[in-house]
């Protein structure tokens, strides 16, 4: 594990949350989150719905599919709501493992994320890259029951894994693991619903390196869900998913791009 804490390169997580509005980023987080914005100025507004879509699947894996194990690879650095809060809101004993790559990330969650009594929070310092390093960790094994049901949470992390295709190998490996009637909570960036001329930007900006956030199309999307069944709605527009109880009116889908889905291993 590293202790290093990188201020000098603009790192995901502290980008994401200079967008939210925190206060855990450095200059170089928020010019790079700056950049971003010009191309493509609702980014803020992104990475708002999709906390908010975070919440609403913790809810609905907790309250409605009983589900009191989960896997979130990619924390991010602590807001309001963390999974733990919103699925420990519903059942006191349910147990969390956090998994990042960011010195400060794991520094914080360390420090601010803490359970309740009846319940369990661990966090590992690993990358989405090498499942079966974050699968190895003893603490995982100590704090998870991989005999019993686990929600993996890949929320705006799998993005950052580029390439066509690169990311159905990690999922695949992770699912692997997990047993019968755990569930895979994914959302990634697309650009299916932009226009045209804020597609080729969007392919601009990722050639010269101003974003390293990898879009799917809803067809490779919807392939991450192989094997699994789909729970209703399907796959849709991160702000559209189970959110009758989200403000009106909902965001243009073109405005979010990204996509989200939730699957069930039979």
């Amino acid at each position: 594990m590293s202790d290093q804490i990188d201020s000098s390169t603009a790192q995901p997580a502290r980008r994401y949350n200079y967008w939210l509005g925190g206060k855990d980023n450095f200059a170089v987080d928020r010019a790079s989150g700056d950049e971003i914005l010009k191309t493509f100025p609702t980014a803020r507004l992104a990475a708002l719905e999709n906390r908010r879509f975070l919440q609403r699947a913790t809810r609905f894996l907790a309250a409605e599919a009983g589900i009191r194990q989960f896997l979130d690879i990619g924390t991010g650095l602590p807001t309001a709501d963390n999974t733990h809060e919103v699925a420990q809101r519903i059942a006191p004993e349910t147990r969390v493992v956090y998994v990042d790559n960011d010195p400060m990330v794991m520094a914080h969650a360390r420090a601010l994320l803490t359970s309740t009594p009846a319940g369990r929070t661990t966090y590992l310092e690993a990358d989405l890259r090498s499942p079966e390093q974050i699968l190895a960790q003893a603490e995982l094994h100590e704090t998870l029951d991989l005999g019993e049901p686990v929600a993996l949470m890949l929320v705006a992390v799998l993005h950052f894994v580029e390439g066509h295709g690169a990311g159905r190998p990690i999922v695949r490996a992770l699912m692997d693991a997990l047993p019968s009637g755990s569930f895979l909570v994914v959302t990634n960036s697309t650009k299916d619903p932009l226009p045209p001329k804020v597609a080729a930007d969007y392919d601009a900006a990722l050639a010269a390196g101003i974003t390293n956030i990898w879009p799917r199309d809803r067809v490779e999307f919807t392939e991450l869900f192989a094997g699994l069944d789909l729970i209703e709605p399907g796959v849709t527009p991160v702000s559209e998913w189970r959110a009758e109880g989200e403000p009106e009116p909902r965001p243009d889908p073109a405005h979010i791009a990204m996509y989200a889905g939730v699957g069930r291993k039979p």
